[in-house]
């Protein structure tokens, strides 16, 4: 397991009080085109906690890439020239609000940037884990405004394993996404687009098993069984000096978070080396310095972290006082799946 401990809490008062942002969760990261940090944030309330007034979701913070090692500092936000902090969505997209389905809230997976766009993809809820579609916004100007892209998939959509998402450039001309569903009870499915045409839903290709082999284009395949949330798949530098592929997810059903360091983006996730950063734990057994957090979940990659010095964003909802429900800067070393694999190269 890898030593982790806690930089700074990232929201809540005297965090994000300017944006009208005092309780909200995730805070999903990508660089914008311009060098800015983008965080995605989901349910957002103006006051600690959840509920009251000022809801919207998901909502963008800005922050400097510079000196994000002591904790994240927020420059601006989203949609708004005053700093009100504003949901990206403001309505449910045309075909399916003819279908009188009433959404309450629409949840950012992940944002990736290609070129000079930035494409986040969303998951529309009628209450929360019942996802009525995902679609993918986009922004074109470094993620200040948002709009739609017209791609979007049903929730039932491969099985209802297509609603929580996260990818990553994989620098071949495709970007690669790992999918489960929302409700934190299932395995992992593994798609390719290409990159320019990402919000094609004919491009998307599934990974998967048939006729003894696995490969693009078949039928998908859980590429591993599980549990699983929130993912985060990101390319990280590796004091080898090479970029490794990193998956991070929220393992529900062992309460903990893990990453797991992949060779290729369809690796083996079965023998992907893999090592735990933070657990899970009761609210009396708590102690962030060293990686223990009651009610954990997400686990985003800041830009900029290296395998060494690997930074997450963190959230914690206490979903019986409602407070905290926060997102949170945590440091840890995962240099340790380096040596896992290279053992595992000498020994076949």
């Amino acid at each position: 397991m890898a030593v982790t401990t806690k930089i700074a809490d990232l929201t809540g008062p005297g965090h994000t009080d300017r944006f009208g942002i005092g309780g909200t969760d995730l805070g999903i990261l990508a660089t914008a085109p311009d060098g800015r940090l983008v965080a995605v944030f989901g349910d957002t309330f103006e006051r600690a906690g959840v509920g009251g007034p000022g809801w919207r979701s998901p909502v963008v913070l800005f922050a400097d890439p510079d000196g994000f090692r002591t904790g994240l500092r927020w420059t601006g936000s989203g949609g708004d020239t005053a700093d009100y902090a504003c949901r990206l969505v403001s309505k449910p997209a045309t075909n399916w609000f003819r279908l009188h389905r009433r959404v309450t809230t629409i949840l950012p997976a992940d944002v990736i940037t290609v070129g000079d766009t930035m494409y986040l993809h969303v998951m529309a809820n009628k209450g929360l884990g019942n996802v009525l579609w995902s679609e993918i916004i986009a922004s074109r100007d470094n993620g200040v405004t948002w709009e739609r892209t017209g791609c979007d998939w049903p929730g039932d959509h491969h099985d209802g394993l297509f609603q929580q998402l996260t990818w990553c450039d994989g620098g071949d001309g495709y970007v690669y996404a790992y999918t489960t569903g929302f409700q934190r009870r299932d395995g992992l499915l593994l798609h390719r687009v290409p990159a320019d045409r990402i919000t094609d839903r004919d491009a998307w290709e599934p990974w998967g098993f048939a006729g003894e082999r696995w490969d693009w284009g078949n039928p998908p395949t859980l590429t591993l069984p599980g549990a699983f949330g929130e993912l985060n798949l990101r390319r990280v530098p590796g004091p080898d000096g090479r970029e490794h592929l990193l998956l991070t997810a929220f393992d529900a059903g062992n309460y903990r978070i893990d990453t797991l360091l992949l060779d290729r983006p369809n690796a083996d996730l079965h023998r992907a080396p893999r090592t735990t950063v933070l657990t899970g734990c009761g609210w009396d057994d708590e102690d962030h310095a060293t990686g223990r957090v009651a009610q954990l979940y997400g686990g985003y990659v800041v830009p900029g972290s290296t395998l060494d010095d690997l930074h997450l964003v963190v959230s914690q909802w206490n979903t019986t006082t409602h407070w905290p429900y926060r997102a949170m800067q945590f440091r840890t070393d995962v240099t340790e799946l380096l040596r896992t694999e290279q053992s595992e190269v000498r020994a076949s």
